[in-house]
């Protein structure tokens, strides 16, 4: 890995978590740590230019279809890449088709930029990482050789215990709050090589006292009404949260944007 790193274009694709869900602006936006990433990036050079083509809710296949071919014809400095992870939260997946689904991904962006960034994304602690614990990491296992074989580099967010910290979890349980998400834009600087702004990025934040019993099952309810019965009614009719809605930022146009 590379320091003082200068790169002087960037492509993120992906699903909710590259879109920036739930890094909420006032204007109703999404941030996000790619916008973020590609902040500091472009604070480094002048013209910098950005690409975010991730929409939330995608599969794997829908981001081989429909975002790596756009992604790859950028020929960008770098390329972001997290995928997968939706699928393996439905009942019904079949890991050998996500594997390939994500290899065919790499072997057509990989020859298409000079650094390809893969991640292992961050796992909030709780019963729905038990329950899908093992493809996950049957996931995360597919990733680390990937990218060896391609030379793309990894960044392990699934490892860092302050990324599993339910409080930097947003209410509904699937999505980043504003400062998870600063974390992962730094995780991703410095595996790009860029000199550490927060050597502490995977840190547990300190210690609290835990809400009580009663306060911990309003807030079951409310996340149940709010959040979780739409995802289960969502999964059963075959719709996604993303659908209709266009990349986030669909073409590679020079970035001013937050730099923090």
């Amino acid at each position: 890995m590379q320091t003082n790193a200068t790169h002087t274009s960037l492509v993120a694709i992906g699903d909710s978590f590259t879109e920036g869900m739930s890094d909420l602006l006032p204007d109703g936006s999404y941030r996000g740590w790619a916008d973020l990433l590609a902040g500091r990036m472009a604070a480094r050079t002048p013209g910098f230019r950005y690409a975010n083509l991730a929409v939330r809710g995608k599969l794997i296949g829908q981001i081989v279809a429909e975002q790596v071919d756009v992604a790859a014809a950028m020929q960008p400095d770098v390329i972001t890449l997290v995928g997968g992870l939706n699928d393996t939260l439905r009942p019904k997946c079949d890991m050998g088709r996500v594997r390939g689904l994500l290899e065919e991904a790499v072997e057509r962006l990989a020859p298409s930029c000079k650094q390809l960034v893969l991640m292992r994304s961050p796992a909030r602690q709780g019963p729905v990482l038990e329950r899908f614990r093992p493809r996950m990491e049957e996931l995360f296992a597919c990733v680390d050789d990937l990218a060896a074989r391609h030379g793309a580099l990894v960044v392990d967010l699934y490892g860092a215990p302050s990324l599993a910290d339910p409080r930097i979890w947003d209410f509904d349980r699937l999505h980043l709050t504003a400062e998870g998400h600063r974390r992962v834009a730094e995780a991703v600087w410095q595996t790009l090589g860029y000199e550490a702004e927060d050597t502490e990025w995977h840190t547990p934040m300190p210690a609290t006292l835990p809400p009580g019993w009663a306060a911990r099952r309003i807030v079951d309810v409310r996340f149940a009404r709010q959040h979780l019965l739409p995802w289960i009614a969502r999964r059963l009719t075959g719709r996604s949260s993303g659908d209709g809605l266009p990349a986030k930022r669909a073409e590679l146009l020079p970035y001013e944007g937050p730099a923090a």
